[in-house]
C-alpha cells in the first residue's frame, strides 16, 4: 500500500472542525520524523502512523557546508519528500501550529485536530534570523551569506570566489545550533581558498563565537587549537553578532563578558544565525523552561506525558544536534515507543552519542565522535582527531549514500 496524503484544506473550514485520528502521530518530516516512521513501520507492519509535514521537499543539509565551499550544486542536497514516506503511512501536508497534550491533539494550520494514542515531536530546529539586526535585509547581498539558508547558500560560494581582501568574518551564535562545528567548516575552506586564490596575505580571517572555546570536546578541540594556529585566523571568543550594518559593512558583536559593542569592518561575512525551538513547540505545554520538549535524557520520552516522545534538533536531550545524534536516537525511541505501546517498562537507553565531520580543509577533516559525557565514542580503528583525506571523502560521498538509501528507509 503507498502512503496517503491529507493535504491542507482551505482556511475557511477551520470552522467546521476538520477531525482526523492516528494510532500514532509524528510530527515533522525530516531526518528524525522519517527515520521513526520506517523503523516503526519495520517493526510493526499495521501501525496506524501519520507525519504532518508541510515542505514538499527534503533537503540533506550536511552538504551545505561543501555547497557553500564550491564543491557540489545545491540541487544534489534536495530531494521530493514523497518518495521517502514509508508505504502505508500517512501524509498529512501541513504544519503544526498547537500541541494540546491534554487532550492527545495537535492542531494544523488550516485548523484540523489530529489525535493520536502516542506523539513523536521531531519538527527540526528554528532559524531565527531576524534577532540579528539588519541581517533579513542583508542576506545574500555585498558579501553577507550563510550555509544555514537553501535560498542563499550558493551565495558563500560566491563571495568567497569575489573576495579580494579585507576582513573575512565567521560567525557562531549564542544558542544551540544544528551541527556546532558547521560555522568552523565553511571558514577553514574559505581560508583554503583565498590561498590558492593568492589572496590570503590581504585576508583577516576572524572567527567572532559566542562560545568560551574552539570545540566541547578537548580532544578535538587541541586538534583544532593547531588548525586555527596553522592557518593565522583571529579567534574572538565570547562575540556575539546582535547586528548587521550593510551600508557601512560592518558587523556589530556583542562582548559576553563585559557587555561592550564591537563594530567590525568587512568584505565577507558568513553569518550562522541564533536558532531555537519551532515556536509551536516553545508554546506547547511539551516545552522546557528553555521551550525545547522535555524529554528524559536516556529513554527519549517526555518527563510528564507518558504517551509523548521527540527527538532531534527540538529535544531537550543535552548533546550535538547533528543528524549522527538522531541515527542514535531513533532507534532507542522505537523500540522505547513499542515498549509503552505493549505496556513493558522502556528498555533502551540512549547515551548522548554525537559526531561532527569537521572539514578543515579540501581534501581534510576531523571525525569528532562523543557522548553526554564528552568523551571519544570513535569507530574506526585510528585516531580521528587527525585530518585524514578518507574521512572528507567519507563525508562527500559516503555520507549522503547512507542518508538517503539507509538512515531515512529505517536500515541504519
Amino acid at each position: 500500500m503507498a502512503h496517503m496524503v491529507r493535504e491542507a484544506t482551505n482556511p475557511a473550514s477551520i470552522a467546521s472542525g476538520n477531525a482526523v485520528r492516528h494510532e500514532v502521530v509524528i510530527v515533522g518530516g525530516g531526518n528524525a520524523g522519517l527515520s521513526v516512521a520506517a523503523r516503526l513501520r519495520r517493526a510493526r507492519r499495521d501501525a496506524d502512523i501519520a507525519i504532518v509535514e508541510p515542505s514538499g521537499k527534503h533537503y540533506y543539509q550536511p552538504l551545505w557546508t561543501l555547497v557553500g565551499g564550491g564543491v557540489f550544486d545545491k540541487k544534489v542536497t534536495e530531494h521530493d519528500e514523497a518518495p521517502y514516506i514509508p508505504r502505508g503511512t500517512t501524509w498529512i501536508r501541513d504544519a503544526v501550529v498547537q500541541m494540546c497534550p491534554d487532550e492527545n491533539t495537535v492542531v494544523t494550520s488550516d485548523g484540523t485536530q489530529v489525535s493520536y494514542e502516542y506523539l513523536v515531536v521531531a519538527p527540526g530546529i528554528q532559524i531565527d534570523w531576524e534577532k540579528v539586526k539588519g541581517l533579513p535585509e542583508a542576506l545574500g547581498r555585498d558579501g553577507v551569506c550563510s550555509n544555514y539558508s537553501y535560498e542563499h547558500v550558493d551565495k558563500t560560494w560566491e563571495f568567497i570566489k569575489a573576495f579580494q581582501g579585507g576582513n573575512a568574518i565567521f560567525t557562531h551564535p549564542n544558542t544551540p545550533i544544528k551541527c556546532g562545528g558547521a560555522p568552523q567548516k565553511i571558514m577553514y575552506l574559505a581560508d583554503d581558498h583565498f590561498r590558492k586564490a593568492g589572496v590570503r596575505d590581504r585576508a583577516n580571517v576572524i572567527f567572532g563565537t559566542a562560545g568560551a572555546g574552539i570545540f566541547a570536546v578537548a580532544k578535538y578541540a587541541e586538534a583544532l587549537k593547531k588548525v586555527v594556529a596553522r592557518k593565522g585566523i583571529d579567534v574572538r571568543f565570547r562575540h556575539n553578532l546582535v547586528e548587521i550594518r550593510p551600508e557601512s559593512k560592518e558587523a556589530v558583536f556583542e562582548h559576553l563578558d563585559s557587555g561592550d559593542l564591537i563594530a567590525m569592518p568587512y568584505e565577507m561575512i558568513h553569518v550562522t544565525p541564533p536558532q531555537s525551538a519551532p515556536d509551536f513547540v516553545k508554546r506547547s505545554p511539551l516545552a522546557n523552561e528553555a521551550g525545547w520538549v522535555d524529554v528524559d535524557k536516556s529513554t527519549l520520552q517526555h518527563v510528564r506525558y507518558a504517551n509523548v516522545f521527540s527527538l532531534g534538533d527540538a529535544s531537550s536531550l543535552p548533546t550535538s544536534k547533528t543528524g549522527a545524534a538522531i541515527r542514535k536516537q531513533a532507534p532507542v525511541l522505537v523500540r522505547n515507543l513499542l515498549d509503552a505501546m505493549q505496556g513493558r517498562p522502556l528498555a533502551a537507553q540512549y547515551d548522548g552519542y554525537a559526531a561532527c565531520p569537521l572539514v578543515t580543509g579540501y581534501g581534510k577533516l576531523v571525525m569528532a565522535e562523543f557522548d553526554y559525557d564528552l568523551k571519544p565514542r570513535e569507530t574506526f580503528p585510528f585516531d580521528q582527531s587527525k585530518e585524514r583525506l578518507s574521512m572528507y571523502l567519507f563525508k562527500k560521498y559516503g555520507l549522503p549514500a547512507m542518508y538517503w538509501h539507509g538512515i531515512l528507509r529505517g536500515r541504519m
